[in-house]
């Protein structure tokens, strides 16, 4: 009974505090830029780490200087310089000051007093034992350093400078062409050493990321009063150049080419031999280039000058048209829009390669009704060109030819070969254009025994269009075909004893590269393969032929000696036979003739001991002479390294014709006084 005269509201239950789901966020588009790209994915183009980082900078700036100096037919000239810069330095160009550290415990390498003092009692037991091994006469093992502590450590810095005597580069065009990513000079279907087109980009976008210091070019054209200036970096989210200076300097000196300087992290310590041999292999393939390589440091100075061995280079790779069996509907549909031809017929005719007027009339009346010669280009349908590449999958072309390909030739492979690695043989050969896919190839191959710095086995070195690949050997065309196709034995060279250079150069408009980073050519493509094998075998053919007259020329030598050795002994017999026969024919006539004069001259001692030992020396190195001369003109080569007389071309404007050889090229000058 309710004595307060209220009543009493109903229990209400407690409300549970559960989460109300968010409201999902509108997805908005986002577009990213090419620089944008490549700094997230920045290991497709070579920057998986600062060590590679470093070698992939060094790579493409001496590529860039490359393709700058042939293109304008002028020998290069090329300095690339590695300046590893300290972080007190460093802290100074960005304007940094140098802090020194207040709470140690909040650095990656700081080691607590308990965990130095758990380190010191392990390494002095470990001390004990040795001394307790020691004295009892047991075998230790060396004490091993101890461990440094736990730490990521600093960062290295580097400065790259790379100089050349080039075509250098117009002045307005600078920036765009260092400051925006994926717009260069080298697009097109050609052969080219590039494999994204982004050349010093990508070293200024790895700047960016881990200096944010700019990138300096000084450039200038032949001819040329001055000498462009550009200090710049690149905007990654736009894709745009940002400069800081762009401006013209004085070209007192006329210099022409360009010079690129660039600040970024590295790893020198890592990546040295791969930049060394980067270098070298750089030298074999290009033995007409000059090379000046720095590393400057304050420990240690490098300083490495691969000279000029040739100035015959090889002609410049030229622009072709697509072969139709190469093509796919996106690049047709890019042809007809850029195409500068009315009709069908002529769009045909002039762009794709082999294909003539009466081949382009058959395609069109095998395409259908609705295609006629006359028809506009740019009207066709969707439909129309799926028609059209259908066709081009079905339809029979002639292969390209290899016209617009520039190999190194067998003349500067030699040379390269011989200039570097000092073998005791050597063999090249050059094998005829083929195709795949529609893409013209040339593979290029030397084979060398024996050299300096060659490890035993085989050494393979790889390139494709003229450019060394160092990573991912092992599932590449030429390693295997090396290691599996190849039966050395059969060719008298011993595959673990010997010193074994292989040598493979593939040039193309499309190398097929695998793998994000593109280091090496799959196996999986059998024209290049069976190429490749058949490359390998023609060298060592070539090689089998020297060594085998090698080993006739030891044999030889080695009965000249055992012949010497027993002289002695066979003058000594056939005098004591020679005195008895004289002895009993001065008793009893028993021979006649020249017989007769013999033991005559004997008994006079008018042949003596000493002349039958003279007559039989001369006689073993008359046959030992006879049998080397016949072995030296078979094999054409001497026993010592074959480093060739290098003539160096005469100064001044010359007219002449080269005529070439795979062994040598002959330069026939004209004399121009006279005319």
């Amino acid at each position: 009974m309710d004595t307060g005269g209220s009543s009493e509201s109903p229990i209400e239950p407690k409300k549970r505090n559960a989460k109300t789901p968010k409201k999902a966020k509108e997805s908005v588009l986002k577009q990213k830029s090419p620089a944008e790209f490549f700094s997230e994915n920045k290991n497709i183009a070579g920057f998986d780490n600062p060590g590679k980082s470093l070698y992939t900078t060094v790579r493409e700036l001496v590529e860039n200087s490359l393709d700058s100096a042939e293109s304008i037919s002028e020998l290069p000239v090329i300095e690339i310089t590695i300046e590893e810069i300290g972080k007190v330095k460093f802290n100074s160009m960005i304007g940094l000051v140098d802090q020194e550290r207040v709470d140690q415990a909040l650095y990656d390498d700081f080691e607590s007093a308990k965990a130095r003092e758990k380190r010191l009692a392990k390494e002095a037991k470990n001390q004990e034992i040795q001394a307790k091994n020691a004295s009892l006469g047991k075998k230790t093992k060396e004490p091993s350093a101890p461990k440094g502590i736990k730490g990521r450590g600093e960062a290295s810095f580097f400065r790259v400078t790379c100089k050349d005597n080039g075509k250098g580069m117009p002045h307005d065009d600078i920036p765009n062409m260092f400051g925006r990513v994926l717009s260069g000079t080298k697009y097109g279907l050609k052969q080219t050493r590039g494999k994204y087109g982004l050349g010093a980009k990508m070293a200024l976008i790895w700047s960016k990321m881990s200096t944010g210091l700019p990138i300096e070019i000084s450039s200038s054209m032949k001819n040329q009063s001055y000498t462009s200036f550009c200090r710049l970096d690149i905007d990654i989210h736009r894709n745009i150049p940002h400069v800081h200076i762009h401006e013209k300097r004085d070209n007192k000196e006329r210099w022409h080419g360009a010079e690129i300087q660039v600040v970024i992290e590295g790893n020198w310590t890592t990546y040295r031999s791969k930049i060394l041999h980067y270098m070298r292999q750089m030298a074999v393939i290009t033995p007409y280039a000059q090379f000046l390589f720095k590393f400057v440091s304050d420990a240690v100075d490098i300083t490495i000058r691969f000279a000029r061995r040739t100035d015959i280079m090889p002609p410049v790779p030229v622009e072709t048209k697509y072969h139709p069996s190469a093509v796919d509907l996106l690049l047709i549909k890019r042809l007809i829009a850029e195409t500068s031809k009315q009709n069908l017929l002529q769009f045909l005719q002039h762009e794709f390669v082999n294909l003539g007027k009466a081949h382009a009339e058959r395609l069109i009346g095998e395409m259908g009704p609705d295609f006629s010669p006359k028809m506009a280009v740019k009207s066709l349908t969707s439909q129309q060109i799926v028609r059209i590449h259908q066709l081009f999958r079905q339809a029979k072309f002639d292969d390209p030819s290899g016209d617009c390909l520039s190999p190194a030739g067998e003349y500067n492979l030699r040379l390269g070969i011989v200039k570097e690695l000092h073998p005791d043989m050597v063999a090249t050969y050059s094998g005829s254009a083929q195709v795949f896919e529609g893409h013209p190839f040339i593979v290029e191959a030397g084979v060398s025994v024996g050299g300096k710095d060659v490890k035993q086995g085989l050494n393979i070195f790889r390139f494709a269009n003229r450019i060394p690949l160092l990573f991912e050997q092992g599932a590449d065309v030429v390693t295997r075909t090396a290691l599996k196709r190849i039966n050395w034995s059969s060719y008298k060279i011993n595959q673990t004893q010997d010193k074994i250079g292989v040598f493979v150069s593939i040039v193309s408009t499309k190398i097929p590269f695998k793998g994000t980073g593109k280091e090496y050519i799959g196996d999986d493509i059998s024209e290049i393969a069976g190429a490749v094998k058949i490359s390998i075998q023609q060298c060592c053919l070539q090689l089998k032929s020297k060594i085998v007259k090698k080993i006739q020329a030891r044999e030889q030598q080695e009965r000249k000696r055992t012949l010497s050795r027993y002289i002695p002994d066979v003058t000594n017999a056939i005098y004591e036979i020679l005195r008895d026969a004289a002895q009993q024919h001065a008793k009893k006539r028993r021979y006649e003739g020249e017989d007769a004069e013999l033991v005559k001259k004997v008994s006079m001692k008018s042949i003596t001991k000493e002349m039958l030992r003279d007559e039989l020396t001369k006689h073993v190195e008359k046959v030992d002479y006879e049998m080397a001369l016949d072995y030296a003109m078979h094999s054409g080569v001497s026993e010592e390294p074959r480093e060739a007389i290098y003539i160096q071309a005469l100064e001044g404007e010359l007219d002449f014709i080269d005529f070439h050889n795979p062994i040598c090229v002959l330069r026939l000058f004209q004399n121009t006084s006279e005319l």
